[in-house]
Order: C-alpha cells, then structure tokens, then sequence
C-alpha cells in the first residue's frame, strides 16, 4: 500500500461512523467505575478554527481517550461562546465591506461570497462558524460527547449565569464604582481578551505623575519610579513632538497633544489654551518640587508623545535611557554654545545603593550590554534588568533624605503618599503591554468609568483562597505555576459587564451585559445540567413559565445541594426523576479533574476559573489541575493572517488527513514550548502511519499458533516492548505527548527494525516472529490510539482484535515480561556489531574470518564488584582495589586485576545511575550470548564467524587481543 493510494478520509469516516454507532463518546454515571471529567476552552465562532486551536483540543482529546483506556468513565463535552463584542465587530466589518475581511474570508476561509449577506447577522455568522467548527471537531476525530452542547445564549444557560452573579452579588463579590478599564473609545465599552486583536489581555499599570514647575505652569511627567525624584537633573521632550498648553482642572499644564485625550478618559477636565513644538520647549528651566534645584528642559528622541505626558524625568544616574542620551547630547557637535554650556554642567545624580554597582549604576548597565546609540533595542533589557535589581535590592542614599536607608519599596510607597497629600503628584493609568487594537480596529485606552459594575478579585481573602486552590491543583507544565501566582496576585477589580455585545443581561440592572470572560468562568458544571435540557425536555415543559423563568432555588440544589428536590418540584413541576438525575450526575463528575487551554488564558480565564470556583463551590468541588499549552508556529513563524499561514482545521483535515494532523500538532515540542508545525514534518507522518496500517493488515492475514515466544531474542523485544508501554504510560499521566509519539513511532519501530534484522531471512522462524509481532503492534495500536485514533482502530481490527480500541485497555507495564538478562544480552551484540563495523571502515579491511573473545571470568566478578560498591555509594578507588587485590586468586594475577579493579570502579562510579542497576547482580554467560549470534555477524559481514574466551587456548589468538576483552565489550581480532 502507497502513502499516495492512501484514502484518509474514507478510513476516517469508516470509523467516525462506527464511534456514533457504538456511542463511545456518550458518558453517563456509572459508579462502578472512577470518573475522569476534562474540559478544553470552549471555542468562540466568530471564524473557522485553525490548526493552532488544534493543539489544545487535540491534547486534551489524547487525554481523554487515555483515561476511558485506564478503566475511567470519562466525560469530554463541548459548548460554544457566543458571549461578547467580537461577532458585532466582524459583522459590521464584513457589512463595511471591509477588504480585509473580505480577502480573509474568501481567500483564507474560502466562504463563498453569496453566504455573506447572512453572515453579516451577529446571531447567524456565530452559527454557521459554530456548525463549521463542530464539523471539524467530527472530523478530526475528538470523542466528545456532543449530547452535552450548548451555546452562551441559549435561554437557561442565561438563567444560569445571572443565577451565578445573583449569588456572587450576594455575597459581597461585586462592587459598582468608579476604576480604570481598558477601553474602546469607538464601541465605548470595555475590553477584555475576547474583544481584542490577537486575543490579548489589556494589562493596566499606575504611573506616578509629578508635577515640576516654571512659575504657575505645570510640566507633568510620568514615571514609575518616584523614589528617583531626588536624582533628576532634567526633564526630556520630544523636538519633533507637539504640546500644548491647557487649563487641566484648575491648573496650568503643558503635554503631548497625544496626552489630551488619555487625560480626558481619566475624568481631567481639559481646555487647551494654545499648541507648541517641542522645539519652544527646550533650554527653558524649572523647579524640581522635592529638591527644588533648577533643572533644564533638553531634547530626546526616544521620548514618545503618545507614551504618559510626552514630558519624561531624566535620572541619568539610574535610568539606562536618560545616561544614554545625555551621553549622546554631549557629544553632539551641533549644538550651539548656550545649549553646550548647560548639557556639560549635568552630571548623573546618585540616590540608591546597589551592591556590585558604583555611584552610577546606569553607566554601569549601559556599559555592560554594550550600548551606544539611544535606539539600542537592549536599553529596554538594560532598564528591566536594572529596575529590578534597585527595586529589589537597592537602598535609598544620602542624597535622598529623609528617606536615607529605607528600601526602595518603603521609600517608594511614602513619597507617593506625602506628595500626593502635598498635591504635588497624582496618578495616571496607561495600557502596559500597548499597543493593543480593539476587533473594531480602535487602539485600546485607559478609560475611568463611573457607575460600572465590577468583580472584586483584589479582595485579600478571596485571594487566599485562591492561592490555596492553586497549591492543590495540578499545573502542567509545571514551570506555568509562577505565572498563576503572578495572575491570582495581579487580579483586582475587573468591570463585568458592559452596553453592547451578545451575552446574559445583568440580573439586577438589565442595561448591563455581563462581559464574555465573566460569564465563562463556571461554565463546566452547566454541561451536566445541557443533556438534561436536551434529553428531558418532556419534563421540563411541565415548568408552566419559561425556562429562562427557573427560580434560583433550582439552580442552588442542583449546583450547591442547598434547599430539598421536594420544593422544587413543588415549585417547578419538574420530576422528581429528573432533578434528582442532574443533582447526582452533578456530584458524581465534579469536580473538572482536567482543565485544558493555551497559555495566554493563564493571565485572565482560566485564574479567574480558580477564584469563581473557590467563591462558589465547597473545597470538594474544585478544579484538581489545568493544562495550559503553547501555541503553534507555522514553518517557525507565528501564525497570522497577515504572513498568509493560518490554514483553517477542516482545510488541514482535507489536506493531510485528521491522524497525520493530530501528530503533527503535538509532535515537535512538550506543552511548555510552542511547537512548529510544517508539510515535510506531515509528510514524514503520514507515511509512518501508512506503514503501520500495511504491517497490521499483513500480520493480520497470518495464521499463528498460541505458542508462546521462549528465545532470548523474543525475550528481548517482549521486553523492550514492556518497557517502552511503562515509558509512554508515565509520560501520558504528565501529558508529555511528544515523548509518546517518540516511543510509539520511533523506539518500538526501531526495536522491530532490529528485531526483524536479527532473526534475518523471513523464512526462518516465520511463525514465532509473527507471533511476538503480532503483539509488538497489538501494544503499538493501545499506546498510539490516544493520538492518532483512526489508524489505531484500523490497526486494531487489522490484526483479528475484537471490539474498538477506543474501549480497549491500555497497555501497563507487565512484570513477567520484562527481562533484563535478555536486554543486556541484546545490548553486547549490538555494541560487539558497532565496534567492529567501526574497525572495518577505520582499517579498510575486508574480512576473511572475525574472533570474538569474552572477557575472563575474573574480570566478569570484578566487574559485578565495582558495580555493587557504586551502587552503594562505596567508591574510593584505592579501597576498592585493595579489597579486590586481597582475594587469593585475584592477587596471584596481578598487576592487571589491579588495573582492570582501577578501571572498574571508575566506569561504575561514572555509569548512569539507571544502568547501573540494570547491570549489578545480573549474570550474564557472554560467550555464550557471541556463539548464539553468530550466524547473524556471519550474514551481517559476511565473514566467518569465531568466539573464545579469554585465557582459552582453544581458539587462535595471534596479536593476543583477548586480554583487552572487558564484560559487555568483547576483544575483536579480524582476519
């Protein structure tokens, strides 16, 4: 069979169809059994999905199906979000007309352009991308359980959510006030993850702006480091910028024109007087409100007018930028002589002490990267790393009284207070990782809203209890931890709800929407409660309201078994079946036991999963542990519209086959890296699976007998076959997907290969090779069905198995069959092949006859000597030596048992730990492993054959080789 005659999609269907005919997919309570529960991020249908959402629901499918194979009744549901601004922004783009839109939608997602005018519905374009994205999910084979599906604005799922918000109303979780948001000043609403381009989450950061003067004007300048003021000898403008000078509250101030409209999101009532260039501004004076020194106004390039005031401090004594460009300002040979004059007199100001620094830090960091020119992409690098350095370990000096002593962070916090109190400085919000562009394609902005309902995550004891969720849970990888900690600690208020968008109205004031990450944080549990509305919808009719209309009290005994199934009976007319059913279904799959997602949801949904759970939910019912992947690079370059490389899932399903796809997207890196997905990589795929699926379909029309396999060489691969399913076994439980394409696709095949190149010519022992590979693929279709499920059926069914593979077991680490006599065994012919392939080519020669000499058995004793004090943590040299020279026999050799003693120990103490162990106590008869292989370096080198042992005189020894023969490396003489 040719990769090219290889039908994909028929082999998918074939199976596809016998899973929904089988249900295998449908999970129910079966307390016969443990429950494994997993979810993946819901999917928002705003587009088709691409092969980097591949990733994340194909490992968490891997997942899922490795678990139903370990004996868990395990539950893989799916919904759909619809919640959010984003399907109005691309329905209004796509009625705009938008060419971007237009090309993407016709040239990337190929949609036909006599379907727009229904996409251009919010409602209609969430589902058709819905029924295009459940396709692809068919088609790539994910088990789940699709009875469970439902959208964020079906009906009873609103009633859900404003049953949630009701009670964290209630309980003191949401607050209404006025506080900074990230805002979109086209759709004036606020903006989260979902709303945005690229998906990021808007981060929000206080910049102190302190007020300098010249005479009753103000120059405002932004920082972040307060602490510095005592060292500014400068404040920086833009030459090519434009400010102006405006009435600001009740103040006279001077700022970027940019600075305008970020002060009137922040409730600054503004009046602009008159417009200047920054070029007016420079060389004038003013005073520094702290010291009160006399400082000048000097030009900057890298000031940005768009970035807090576009008025900048200078402290070149701490600020890698500020010693940089004065630096470069002194050497300017255009200045003229007045601007000369005051450029020579600064000199760098020192205010913290930072061991391993001298008095000027920043020259020290400048000097250290390298640094010559202001546009240095390393300045940003040299200031992180400085900053942190001082906030860290840093001590405000003698020019800094009275703050003299006390750690920059002290010092910090009581210089905002007191010039706050002083009115000399006040805060400024800015968007820290900006740029960041709304899906309307308006730049975000920091807006200061009044009235607006939010969620308090600052609230300290919520806090803890999510910190201590988090120390429970599971986090793979488990390098994202940190980033968790960093999240749950950076959470505070978050608005909740805004004006426009699709989603649940606010239950106590309905003008509110509730915001799309906010309604998407306990979603999971309403999967148990979707069958029932699908599947016992009789019942629910008797509700003589709506079902939007289920009183709260259906939702607390079902979620939190608070109140009895007899009053909501009463009140609902609801069966008692029924609720009954979803309250114990409930309680028997929660809690979540995996979460999945991608790794940029770490900073916003999935932390705020752990606080609505923790708030919520008894201690019982949290989430045990989160996935939370890379993302997926195409060709090493990231995917996006703009280089023309995101192929949408069900194109790459077409294209390469689902299997190939699933492989590729998880084969190249663990879950902590991104992995890159390329053609040649799916290629090199598609034909190691092809050829699985020929070599199971040709053992399978080969009749063997029942006999069991008893050579060493069966042994041998029976072993490494054992070995190799408790390897992909331990790295499924941490997810280490690659590690188990590894072992399946390459180590077992390469053991095969070895195998079948050891037995050599078909005809000889047919019926006992094809019955150890019988089972050889029998373990390689369990352990590959979690990722590549159609060939492993295929396999499966190939080979005579009853059933699906999908509902076989996997396959554990059988004691019986491991067998480290046989490994080592088969470790010295594959060396003794090695080395003497390496003399051949070293030498040239074409050898007539090859003698194998075995080392002596006193070196064997030696040997197992050293490896028993290695593996006691006995390993002096001069000791063991001692030790080994008092035996009789040993000493009466001499000098070389002393030698071999030395060498020994050596190897021993530097040997891997895990062979090592392997080796200690085992018994091995070498020469009697060479004879037995015999035949097989006779057809590999196509030369007669010889084997002795050292100090035999029954086999020729003319250049005295046998000496150099050591346990596991034989001497090696050739003709």
């Amino acid at each position: 069979m040719t990769l090219a005659k290889f039908n994909w999609r028929a082999l998918e269907r074939k199976w596809q169809k016998k899973w929904a005919w089988a249900k295998v997919d449908q999970t129910d309570p079966d307390p016969r059994r443990p429950k494994y529960f997993v979810t993946a991020a819901y999917p928002y249908p705003n587009s088709p999905q691409h092969i980097g959402h591949g990733r994340t629901y194909t490992i968490a499918d891997a997942n899922a199906r490795f678990h139903r194979m370990r004996g868990y009744n395990t539950l893989y549901p799916m919904g759909f979000h619809y919640t959010g601004t984003p399907l109005y922004a691309m329905a209004k783009r796509l009625s705009q007309n938008d060419p971007e839109i237009v090309k993407t939608f016709t040239e990337v997602y190929r949609i036909p352009r006599q379907k727009f005018d229904q996409l251009k519905e919010p409602k209609r374009m969430a589902e058709y991308f819905r029924n295009d994205i459940k396709k692809g999910m068919i088609e790539i084979g994910y088990s789940i359980d699709w009875r469970r599906e439902f959208t964020t604005i079906d009906h009873v799922y609103n009633r859900f959510i404003q049953w949630h918000f009701r009670w964290l109303d209630q309980h003191g979780y949401i607050t209404k006030g006025t506080h900074p948001v990230a805002w979109c000043p086209n759709d004036k609403n606020p903006v989260g993850t979902v709303d945005t381009q690229g998906d990021l989450e808007p981060e929000i950061g206080e910049s102190s702006l302190i007020k300098f003067l010249q005479d009753e004007i103000v120059y405002p300048t932004a920082t972040l480091r307060p602490e510095t003021i005592f060292g500014v000898t400068n404040l920086w403008v833009n030459p090519e910028a434009q400010y102006v000078q405006a009435r600001v509250d009740e103040e006279q101030w001077i700022v970027s024109l940019e600075a305008v409209a970020t002060l009137e999101h922040q409730n600054h009532k503004i009046s602009i007087e008159r417009e200047l260039s920054g070029k007016e501004l420079l060389w004038k004076t003013l005073t520094n409100p702290v010291t009160h020194a006399i400082i000048p106004i000097l030009p900057a390039r890298f000031v940005e007018p768009d970035n807090g005031t576009g008025i900048v401090m200078s402290v070149p004594g701490h600020a890698p930028y500020d010693y940089q460009a004065l630096t470069e300002l002194k050497t300017n040979p255009s200045l003229p002589d007045h601007a000369k004059a005051i450029v020579e007199k600064i000199e760098p100001i020192s205010v913290i002490t930072l061991e391993g620094f001298s008095q000027s830090p920043a020259a020290d960091i400048v000097k250290k990267y390298g640094i010559t020119d202001q546009k240095d992409p390393r300045l940003a690098e040299a200031t992180k790393d400085l900053y942190s350095k001082e906030f860290h370990n840093g001590s405000m000096n003698e020019n800094a009284k009275p703050y003299t002593g006390q750690s920059v962070e002290q010092a910090r916090q009581t210089i905002i207070q007191e010039l706050t109190n002083a009115g000399k400085l006040t805060k400024l919000y800015e968007i820290l990782n900006k740029p960041i562009i709304c899906r309307c394609g308006t730049r975000v902005v920091v807006h200061i809203v009044d009235n607006q309902w939010f969620i308090n995550y600052g609230d300290p004891d919520w806090k803890k209890q999510a910190h201590l969720c988090l120390d429970q849970m599971a986090i793979l990888p488990e390098e994202r931890r940190n980033e968790f900690n960093y999240a749950l600690d950076w959470l505070k208020e978050r608005a909740c709800a805004r004006k426009v968008g699709l989603g649940t109205r606010l239950p106590w004031d309905p003008d509110w929407i509730i915001e799309a990450l906010s309604d998407s944080v306990i979603y999971m549990a309403y999967y148990i409660l979707a069958k029932y509305l699908a599947k016992d919808w009789v019942s629910f009719k008797r509700f003589e309201k709506s079902p939007e209309d289920l009183p709260d009290a259906f939702f607390d005994y079902i979620f939190l078994g608070e109140g009895s199934a007899e009053a909501i009976i009463r009140e609902t007319r609801i069966s008692k079946r029924t609720i009954e059913g979803i309250r114990k279904e409930f309680t028997y799959f929660y809690p979540v036991d995996m979460r999945h997602s991608a790794k940029d949801l770490v900073s916003n949904h999935l932390s705020m999963y752990i606080f609505h759970h923790t708030a919520l939910f008894p201690r019982n019912l949290w989430p045990k542990a989160i996935v939370a992947n890379g993302f997926v690079l195409m060709e090493r370059a990231k995917m996006s519209k703009s280089l023309e490389n995101i192929i949408p899932l069900r194109q790459a399903i077409a294209k390469f086959g689902a299997d190939p796809l699933r492989i590729g997207v998880l084969s190249t890196a663990e879950l902590n890296q991104d992995t890159d997905f390329s053609e040649s990589l799916v290629a090199t795929i598609q034909e190691r699976l092809v050829n699985l699926v020929a070599q199971s379909r040709k053992l399978g029309r080969r009749r063997v007998s029942g006999k069991s396999s008893s050579s060493t060489l069966d042994r041998w691969m029976l072993s490494r076959l054992n070995s190799a399913a408790q390897t992909a076994t331990t790295a499924m439980e941490k997810l280490r997907v690659r590690e188990v394409i590894n072992t399946v696709l390459y180590q077992i095949e390469n053991d095969t290969a070895w195998y079948q190149r050891r037995l050599g010519p078909r005809k000889k022992s047919r019926e006992g090779r094809d019955r150890v590979l019988k089972q050889v693929f029998d373990f390689k279709a369990r352990m590959i069905a979690p990722l590549a499920p159609h060939v492993a059926e295929e396999m499966w069914a190939s080979l005579g198995n009853k059933g699906m593979v999908a509902k076989a077991d996997w396959p554990e680490f059988d004691e019986s069959l491991h067998d480290s006599a046989a490994e080592a065994a088969e470790s010295i012919i594959r060396q003794t092949l090695d080395d003497t392939a390496e003399i051949l080519r070293a030498t040239g020669l074409t050898p007539k006859r090859i003698t194998y000499y075995s080392a002596a058995l006193w070196k064997w004793r030696v040997y197992q000597k050293a490896l028993d004090m290695a593996v006691k943590s006995q390993t002096d040299q001069g000791t063991f030596i001692r030790d080994v020279m008092s035996e009789p026999e040993l000493r009466s050799i001499g000098k070389p048992a002393a030698d071999f003693a030395s060498k020994s120990i050596r190897q021993a103490t530097q040997m891997k730990e895990e062979l090592r162990k392997s080796r200690v106590g085992l018994e091995l008869k070498e020469m009697k492993i060479l004879e037995d292989a015999m035949d097989f370096f006779s057809r590999e080198f196509k030369a007669e054959i010889q084997v002795g042992q050292e100090g035999e005189k029954r086999v020729n020894d003319p250049k005295d080789r046998a000496r150099s023969a050591e346990p596991y490396r034989p001497a090696i003489f050739i003709e």
